[in-house]
């Protein structure tokens, strides 16, 4: 069990009606196939984060707020994530944002992959901004990564669950295996960082 890293799956939308916790659950089932992770699903939606309201930088961990001390402390047991995201014009969803700003050194040398959603261009430029977000933070991006374009069409009318088909299943193993290896290198450096 002490092998398994510490996955967090973190839902990015928090709007009302949004699909995020659907393709978010779609996502874990391919955790299960992979079987190197003890997962955790974050749903921001729950979390609930104001706007970032702590007096200090995060990069001092002198926290005030007990939102943030929560916050912390989940992000710090992750060895490393996927965030499940939207693309809101042509940008990354406030909601992350702000969740990535009330942090620093927890986010630090830890590898984070990407399954994006969205219409024709499946997300795609919401992950080309928050791969810049999170190497300032010290966080290793992953190549590999999920894109699944109109992704509303695989909404099982039915059902209301989200299944993009087995397209998407070489991806997300291609994810998982690659977040693992970075996961497991760079385990060093997060040690002798904390």
């Amino acid at each position: 069990m002490s092998d398994l890293l510490a996955l967090h799956v973190i839902v990015a939308s928090t709007r009302q009606e949004r699909k995020g916790p659907l393709v978010a659950a779609w996502f874990m089932k391919q955790v299960a196939v992979h079987a190197g992770y003890r997962v955790e699903l974050i749903d921001l939606a729950a979390v609930n984060l104001p706007m970032l309201d702590e007096p200090r930088h995060p990069r001092f961990r002198q926290y005030e707020h007990e939102h943030t001390k929560a916050w912390s402390a989940t992000i710090d047991r992750a060895d490393c994530f996927v965030f499940v995201t939207p693309e809101y014009n042509f940008s990354a969803p406030p909601s992350l944002l702000n969740a990535l700003d009330y942090l620093s050194q927890e986010w630090a040398y830890k590898p984070v992959g990407f399954v994006s959603y969205g219409g024709v261009s499946g997300g795609t430029r919401s992950v080309q901004m928050l791969k810049q977000t999170a190497t300032a933070l010290k966080m290793m991006p992953m190549m590999e990564m999920v894109a699944i374009p109109f992704f509303t069409q695989y909404i099982n009318k039915e059902t209301g669950l989200f299944d993009p088909g087995s397209v998407q299943d070489g991806p997300a193993q291609g994810l998982l295996k690659e977040l693992a290896r970075w996961a497991r290198a760079l385990k060093p450096m997060r040690e002798s960082a904390s």
